[in-house]
């Protein structure tokens, strides 16, 4: 049993299911900006391939045969199938098909934006999306899985956690209730805050004391507490002069209120912010962000 070969071009289906919806050649080759010789011919063409008339013709009108109504029962769906496909596929390419979860202790996603940028470019097709973290379990998100990479401060030593490279270095400064003591310095030191409450809140420990140590270089402990796990929940404490905090800088811009004062703290090292992700769900992705990290300066204020 041979089976016979069927070619069939899809300008030549389209020719077809215009003239079977036009039932004139004149209009169809409108329609389709060709001649109606072209439109004669991809007929006379197909009709030589199925073996039969698909269109009766006479000098006053076009109609169509049973084998061509049938035919274009059975195209038509077929046609706009195919169209239907090739228009997923074009919004498809411009659409986002992959996505990185970045989970941020801050709300400073501008002071990202080159970084942000720059991977967009890379990654056309990938959506990063900003999760919140918040302070009282800053790595709970990560090893949770949900979010792929963070940006925290350092140190970082968590045996499952890969430590990136450093996005951001930026200072770090007191914020006191317009109203305090300190309000009207120009700098501050850890030595003037003996007798302040400092608020807290931050885990683990080692990682609080990066930005709120328990003691001055010189050794005088200082008094930590009360105890919050996100920025906003500072605000109302600060603002009644409860306690005093150490932030960084870019809070001075985020949270800009005439009830509050940021003062540099001198004797702070500038604070280091990088990337980091959970080792053993590394991927390619990940390892691209990193990559572009490692690319762009480290951005301060």
């Amino acid at each position: 049993m041979t089976t016979k070969r069927v070619g069939v071009e899809l300008r030549d289906i389209e020719v077809f299911l215009t003239l079977a919806e036009e039932l004139h050649f004149g209009r169809t080759a409108e329609r389709l900006h060709v001649t109606p010789a072209r439109v004669s011919q991809a007929i006379k063409k197909q009709e030589r391939r199925i073996g039969a008339a698909l269109f009766e013709r006479n000098s006053r009108s076009v109609t169509m045969t049973p084998i061509g109504r049938q035919l274009f029962s059975d195209l038509l769906p077929v046609y706009r199938g195919l169209h239907e496909a090739v228009e997923r596929a074009i919004r498809s390419a411009g659409e986002k098909t992959e996505v990185l979860r970045l989970g941020m202790l801050s709300s400073n996603v501008q002071d990202f934006r080159l970084l942000l940028d720059a991977f967009a470019a890379r990654h056309p097709t990938c959506d990063v999306q900003i999760r919140y973290v918040g302070f009282g379990d800053p790595f709970g998100p990560l090893r949770a899985g949900e979010v792929d990479v963070q940006i925290a401060w350092l140190p970082v030593e968590e045996a499952d956690l890969t430590v990136g490279p450093v996005v951001r270095i930026e200072p770090v400064v007191l914020v006191v209730g317009a109203g305090h003591r300190l309000a009207r310095r120009e700098t501050v030191s850890y030595e003037d805050l003996t007798d302040e409450v400092v608020i807290g809140g931050a885990k683990p420990d080692y990682w609080r004391e990066a930005l709120t140590p328990s003691h001055t270089p010189s050794g005088r402990p200082l008094r930590v507490g009360p105890t919050v796990t996100t920025e906003t929940a500072m605000l109302p404490i600060l603002s009644n002069d409860e306690a005093v905090a150490f932030v960084h800088s870019h809070a001075s811009r985020s949270y800009a209120r005439a009830d509050l004062v940021y003062v540099p703290v001198h004797d702070a090292p500038p604070a280091h912010w990088a990337l980091l992700w959970r080792t053993a769900t590394e991927t390619e992705l990940i390892r691209s962000f990193a990559h572009v990290g490692r690319l762009i300066e480290p951005s301060g204020s």
